[in-house]
């Protein structure tokens, strides 16, 4: 893909980059923002940092001084729909996807229903029961056990960057523990296949055609691309390309354009896999506003295709030109 940097207009055009939030990813939020502020200043941008979790108020005067928002942000209230529908109802042009994708993106199960239906692999899942007692715990995990086998994945509905996320991988007792852990909101088993964590982005341009950036690997020792292993507090090997074989690195590329398509994500998706031992790529998630650190994996992936930091953002900025609410 070729992207050409920003003309002296698109530069002198005032851009808000909304970061920070109220969710279990405001520390990530703050990484991305500050970064994008700081890289758009560099680039002759004149940008300015609002953080959500400020009044109602503090948004309002932050985004009165902007042409459109630069999204910066993780989480709930974030990357849900929210913020998207919010910024629409002000008129507020806005990095990302749209309402629509934003919210069922979040919604693990509800994403995985849709890219299944086109033909992407994913993993069986079924929702856990809600208010689980001490006394329905182990009928709980044995109607897991008997849906999905072992091992199994424990986690959110609506969370990313792996927050909350279990693996039981033994016997009944840690299905019985994992589900323990379920508190706050809606919660998921998802069958869980071992293999190397695998993550494909999706770059689109104005007229909607796709480029995938070559995806990337995360090794780490137990397999499992935890949330410590993406803040960085736990060992974690990255290799991009990721270490496949063509037919797989085909699929993965498949699968990414046929989920970001399927989940109407606009402009940049990342797409997180798992790839077993015979070559096959079962899709996870989708996360519609990746983090956007220098060295995070959106920007990885980018830098192995060629791109640098400032044209990916410059890519992503001019997403907000295209008028969203005009499709789903």
């Amino acid at each position: 893909m070729r992207i050409v940097p920003l003309d002296p207009a698109e530069r002198s055009a005032p851009v808000a980059v909304v970061t920070g939030g109220w969710s279990r990813e405001r520390d990530r939020s703050w990484l991305s923002g500050r970064t994008v502020a700081k890289a758009l200043d560099d680039m002759g941008v004149k940008a300015h940092v609002v953080d959500l979790a400020g009044s109602r108020d503090t948004l309002l005067e932050g985004l009165a001084k902007a042409s459109k928002a630069f999204l910066a942000i993780a989480g709930r209230g974030a990357e849900d729909g929210r913020l998207q529908g919010a910024l629409e109802t002000l008129g507020v042009p806005y990095t990302g996807s749209g309402v629509l994708a934003s919210a069922v993106g979040m919604h693990k199960l509800h994403a995985k229903t849709l890219v299944a239906a086109t033909g992407v692999r994913v993993p069986d899942a079924v929702k856990l029961e809600p208010d689980v007692t001490v006394e329905t715990l182990e009928e709980e995990a044995t109607r897991i056990k008997a849906a999905l086998g072992i091992p199994v994945m424990v986690k959110p509905v609506s969370e990313g960057g792996s927050i909350g996320l279990h693996v039981a991988s033994t016997d009944d007792f840690a299905v019985s523990s994992a589900i323990s852990c379920a508190k706050d909101g809606e919660w998921m088993a998802e069958a869980f296949h071992t293999g190397r964590s695998v993550s494909a982005s999706v770059l689109e341009d104005a007229q909607g055609n796709v480029h995938v950036l070559p995806p990337l690997e995360a090794q780490t020792p137990n397999g499992v691309y935890s949330y410590a292993a993406k803040r960085g507090t736990a060992d974690c090997d990255y290799h991009c390309p990721a270490r496949v074989g063509a037919a797989t690195m085909e699929d993965l590329e498949r699968q990414a354009v046929a989920a970001h398509r399927a989940l109407y994500c606009h402009s940049y998706s990342r797409h997180d896999f798992v790839v077993g031992e015979d070559g096959r790529a079962w899709w996870l998630e989708v996360n519609t506003l990746p983090g956007l650190s220098k060295t995070g994996n959106l920007a990885r992936m980018a830098r192995a295709d060629g791109i640098s930091y400032e044209l990916l953002l410059t890519h992503i900025l001019r997403g907000a030109d295209v008028d969203r609410r005009a499709r789903p």
